[in-house]
């Protein structure tokens, strides 16, 4: 990709696709890509009847991305591709790591194919930083070892290797981000594994707010669905072709100071049940985002703004969280038994 060559902006008279595009990040993405007046594809899973109302500009493609004839169908007047699609919880990865594989890696190698050669076309690949594993360094840039631990982690990287793969070998335009723990709007509560969107629906419906792992010691870069989205653009249009991405804020906030902030925005102390006996994910997860800052990305949601909105958003009595988080069937087994 060339620097100033804006791909965004230019798509306005083309068709922008976003596979996943019913999914959480997909779902503010296409809002925003909608609401800045480009034509946009959706590509999911999901029936056509079960999909709803869509925003002006915004049509549907139900597509399995594991089939790759209807795929490339799906992308053939593509010319930006948002590959948002693919199994996005750690905990169904373990679970059925074959699906969790066939989705995101055999997922994204289908998209990859689709797109070789169509000239002119440019993918956009969004990652996890669960492809980091334990970190060594912190904070974390994107030169940082990848030995993701559990599956989920797994099949993003190798998403990862197959986009780098097809921009070396042909020469597809394609850049990476790697998203760390994303919260806000959108999120479907029985795919909502991760900490905010949990935490505040337990609390919001007077539950005590359970916390796996040390509250002290595991700390997380928490980023806001609306930053995310930015980082996406960003990138789609400045990322540089096979460059990897972090997309975070850089801000390191505690398990304890989550607790925290909670009480302190909705005006009530959570009670909390803490299971500190799980520690494989007890570490400090917070990006560098030195490089994306380089074209230009600012942040723009503080936790505590988040928090407020994403309350106001909930209500009161949210669904309460349906996803148990666990890193080993072991550990389910050993809960349910006790």
């Amino acid at each position: 990709m060339r620097r100033g060559e804006s791909v965004v902006s230019s798509s306005k008279s083309r068709v922008i696709a976003v596979t996943g595009g019913l999914g959480f990040v997909g779902k503010n993405l296409v809002r925003s890509l909608a609401a800045a007046g480009h034509q946009v594809r959706v590509l999911d899973i999901a029936s056509e009847d079960r999909v709803g109302t869509l925003p002006a500009r915004v049509s549907y493609r139900e597509a399995d991305l594991r089939d790759g004839r209807r795929t490339s169908e799906a992308l053939a007047d593509a010319d930006l591709v948002f590959h948002l699609a693919g199994n996005s919880s750690g905990t169904v990865s373990v679970e059925d790591p074959r699906l969790d594989f066939e989705t995101n890696a055999l997922g994204t190698f289908n998209v990859c194919e689709a797109l070789r050669e169509k000239e002119g076309s440019r993918l956009v690949y969004l990652s996890s930083a669960m492809t980091y594993g334990q970190p060594q360094r912190f904070p974390i840039a994107e030169d940082h070892p990848v030995a993701p631990y559990y599956p989920y982690g797994a099949s993003k990287l190798s998403g990862e290797l197959t986009v780098k793969a097809f921009v070396e070998t042909y020469g597809l335009s394609a850049v990476i981000g790697r998203a760390f723990v994303i919260y806000g709007p959108g999120e479907d509560p029985r795919r909502a594994g991760a900490e905010v969107g949990q935490y505040l629906r337990w609390h919001l419906n007077g539950l005590p707010i359970e916390v796996t792992g040390d509250p002290d010691r595991k700390t997380r870069d928490f980023v806001h669905v609306s930053d995310i989205v930015a980082g996406l653009t960003l990138i789609a249009d400045a990322g540089e072709d096979g460059e990897v991405y972090n997309l975070g804020t850089g801000e390191e906030t505690s398990l304890a100071e989550l607790v925290t902030a909670i009480g302190r925005v909705s005006g009530s102390v959570p009670d909390t049940v803490v299971n500190d006996s799980i520690t494989d994910d007890t570490y400090r997860l917070v990006a560098d985002i030195s490089k994306l800052r380089g074209l230009g990305y600012k942040p723009s949601v503080p936790l505590d703004k988040g928090l407020t909105d994403l309350i106001q958003h909930l209500g009161d009595h949210p669904a309460p969280p349906m996803l148990d988080t666990i890193f080993r069937p072991s550990q389910r087994d050993a809960r349910s038994a006790s």
